[in-house]
């Protein structure tokens, strides 16, 4: 029950750090625009060194960056609850907790990067011949990947026959 709940709190601390590191850099995608390499991110545009805010709001924009924020509180909020259950007597409740809450964070992370793929496929890959994602954009794959798993160790680490107050009765 502890190596799976280790295991769980090791990959939502690293699926945590990748999520903050996706949502905060720039280098979602690359492409060239007039010569230069250009990059942007969720919240602004880089043109050769010069970076710049979003100055137009899109739905997709806006979509991405709700839900890798929600998947951030989340996840943080699974890694408590995770962190928790050690010293709880309510430990299976609590590592269940933890797992679906990681799940759910792990759900967020996925529609935020899949709205991104969605759209910088059909759009951008038609507007810019030379383009392709970027590491914050990788980063935040792997983040899912890593917080769901994450979550399913957290669940599995809760013992079928448990009581509610996390005592286990040993049968023998």
């Amino acid at each position: 029950m502890f190596s799976l709940m280790g295991g769980g709190l090791l990959c939502a601390v690293s699926g945590l750090i990748l999520l903050i590191v996706a949502t905060a850099t720039d280098f979602w995608m690359q492409y060239r625009y007039s010569g230069n390499l250009s990059n942007q991110g969720l919240w602004r545009f880089c043109v050769g060194s010069k970076c710049h805010p979003h100055t137009i709001t899109l739905a997709f924009w806006d979509a991405t960056r709700a839900f890798m924020l929600l998947s951030i509180l989340s996840s943080f909020a699974g890694i408590i609850l995770g962190l928790t259950a050690y010293s709880s007597s309510v430990r299976s409740t609590r590592t269940r907790a933890a797992g679906i809450t990681l799940l759910i964070a792990g759900l967020f992370a996925l529609l935020g990067v899949s709205v991104y793929t969605g759209v910088t496929v059909n759009f951008y890959g038609k507007r810019y011949p030379d383009w392709r994602f970027s590491w914050s954009y990788i980063l935040g794959w792997i983040a899912v990947i890593l917080t769901i798993s994450a979550g399913v160790f957290h669940i599995c680490a809760v013992p079928r026959n448990s009581s509610p107050n996390g005592s286990n009765v040993a049968s023998g």
